[in-house]
C-alpha cells in the first residue's frame, strides 16, 4: 500500500497535519507516509470496540437464554463481520473528519456531527448485511416485522435508534483519540521547528559576535603598530609579521565555534607579545606552561577580549609596571579560566564594554546557566576576570551538548 496508489488518503492526511507536499517538496515523502500511524490507531481502537461489543452481546445472549429460546442478540460471528464491514466506512469518516478540522466551529461542528450520525445509522444495515452473509441464527426478517410495517416498525426503529446511539458514541471516542494524536503531532512538529529556528538564530548570533571581535581587536593592534613606525621601524616590521600570524589564527578560529584550549592560549600569547614589544619596560606576562593546560575545548576567541581588556585597562591611568597573568585550572567537570591584571590604585573600570558583553552572550548561547562569568577587583589593585564552564574533552559537532544541560532552567 503506497501513497502513490492512494492520493485521496494522502490529501486527507496533508490537511490533517496542516502540511502540503506542494508547499514543501522536501518533506513530501514523510507527509505521504503519515497516514500509517492513523491507520494503526484506528485499527487498534476498532479491534477493541469489536471485542468489547462481541463479549457484551454474548454475555446478554447467555443471560436471556434462561428466559426465552428466542435469539434476541446476534451471534459473535455476525458481530465480527458487522464491524469488519464498518471498518472501511470508519476510516473514510475519520479521514474526512480530519480534513474538515475544527475551525471555524460554526461550520465544523455540524459537519462532524453529520459524519458521526451517518456512521451510526449505517451500523444497523451493516448488521443485517452480516446476517445475510452468514445466515446465522439471529431473528429473521419475518420475525422482526411483527408489526407489519417492515423497516418502519416500532421494533425496528427502536433497535435502529439503540444501535445508532451506541455506534455514534463509539465513533466519538475514536474521533477524540485520533484528534488528540493529530494535535500531539502538530505540537511535536512545532517544537521541532522552533528548536531548528533557535539553533539557526544561535548560530547567526555567534557568527555576529565573532565578527564583532575581529575588527575590534584589529583596530587596536593597527593603532599600536602605527605608533611604532615613526620612531622604531624594525620593531614595527616585526610586529607586522606577528600581526600576520595572529590574523591567520584569528581567521581559522573564526570559522569554528570551538577551539582547543592550547590553541586559544597560543593566540593569547601572540597578542600579548605584540603588546609587550611596545611596553617592554612596563608589561610582564605570565602564561601557563604546556603541561598545565588540560586537553579541553573552549569557545573560539573566548579569552581574547578579556586579555585585551587587561592590557588596555591595566596600562591606563598610571606609569607603573603591569602584570598580566592567565591561569587555567581543571576542576572535576568544570574548567576555570582566570585573567588577572594590575591596575592603577582606586581606578574604576567603568561599565562593561564590547569584550565583556561579548563573552557573557557567547557563554549564555553555548552553555546557558552551566557557565559563569565574573569580573571585578581582586586583591590590592588587581582586576580579575574569571570564567567557569563545563570541561569539554571532546568537540561534538557544531553545538556542544553536555551533561550539565540538566542544570538549565
Amino acid at each position: 500500500m503506497s501513497a502513490a496508489r492512494w492520493p485521496f488518503l494522502t490529501s486527507l492526511i496533508d490537511r490533517a497535519d496542516g502540511t502540503s507536499p506542494a508547499s514543501n517538496p522536501a518533506d513530501s515523502l514523510a507527509v505521504r507516509s503519515a497516514y500509517w500511524p492513523y491507520l494503526a490507531i484506528v485499527a487498534g481502537y476498532w479491534s477493541y470496540v469489536t471485542l468489547s461489543n462481541v463479549l457484551y452481546a454474548s454475555s446478554l445472549r447467555t443471560g436471556f437464554a434462561a428466559m426465552t429460546t428466542a435469539q434476541l442478540f446476534a451471534a459473535p460471528s455476525v458481530r465480527i463481520v458487522q464491524h469488519a464491514i464498518l471498518f472501511p466506512l470508519l476510516l473514510l469518516c475519520y479521514l474526512a473528519s480530519l480534513r474538515i478540522g475544527w475551525r471555524p466551529l460554526w461550520r465544523a461542528v455540524p459537519l462532524q456531527l453529520l459524519l458521526g450520525t451517518a456512521f451510526g445509522v449505517l451500523a444497523r444495515p451493516a448488521l443485517e448485511l452480516a446476517h445475510w452473509f452468514l445466515d446465522s441464527g439471529m431473528v429473521d426478517a419475518k420475525d422482526m416485522q411483527d408489526e407489519g410495517t417492515g423497516w418502519l416498525s416500532a421494533t425496528n426503529l427502536a433497535l435502529w435508534s439503540a444501535s445508532a446511539t451506541n455506534f455514534i458514541l463509539q465513533y466519538g471516542f475514536g474521533l477524540a483519540l485520533l484528534t488528540g494524536f493529530t494535535w500531539y503531532r502538530r505540537f511535536r512538529d512545532s517544537e521541532i521547528r522552533v528548536a531548528a529556528i533557535e539553533r539557526a538564530w544561535s548560530s547567526a548570533r555567534l557568527d555576529a559576535l565573532r565578527m564583532q571581535l575581529s575588527p575590534h581587536m584589529l583596530f587596536n593592534l593597527l593603532h599600536l603598530i602605527r605608533g611604532q613606525i615613526s620612531w622604531d621601524p624594525p620593531v614595527a616590521q616585526a610586529m607586522v609579521v606577528q600581526l600576520a600570524d595572529l590574523l591567520r589564527r584569528l581567521l581559522a578560529a573564526g570559522e569554528r565555534e570551538f577551539s582547543r584550549l592550547s590553541d586559544e592560549l597560543q593566540f593569547v600569547r601572540l597578542y600579548l607579545e605584540l603588546q609587550q614589544r611596545r611596553f617592554a619596560d612596563r608589561m610582564t606576562i605570565q602564561l601557563p606552561g604546556e603541561d598545565a593546560v588540560p586537553n579541553a575545548w573552549v569557545p573560539s576567541l573566548i579569552l581574547q577580549p578579556l586579555v585585551e581588556n587587561a592590557v588596555i585597562h591595566g596600562l591606563a591611568g598610571h606609569e607603573g609596571p603591569v602584570l598580566i597573568c592567565v591561569e587555567v585550572q581543571g576542576q572535576d567537570d568544570m574548567l576555570l579560566l582566570r585573567v588577572t591584571n594590575s591596575a592603577a590604585p582606586l581606578r574604576s573600570m567603568g561599565a562593561a564594554g564590547i569584550g565583556v558583553t561579548n563573552v557573557r552572550e557567547r557563554l549564555a548561547v553555548h552553555f546557558g546557566s552551566a557557565a559563569e562569568f565574573t569580573c571585578g577587583p581582586g586583591e590590592a589593585s588587581d582586576w580579575v576576570a574569571e570564567l567557569r564552564m563545563p570541561l569539554l574533552r571532546e568537540r561534538v559537532g557544531a553545538r556542544i551538548e553536555t551533561a550539565t544541560d540538566s542544570s538549565r532552567p
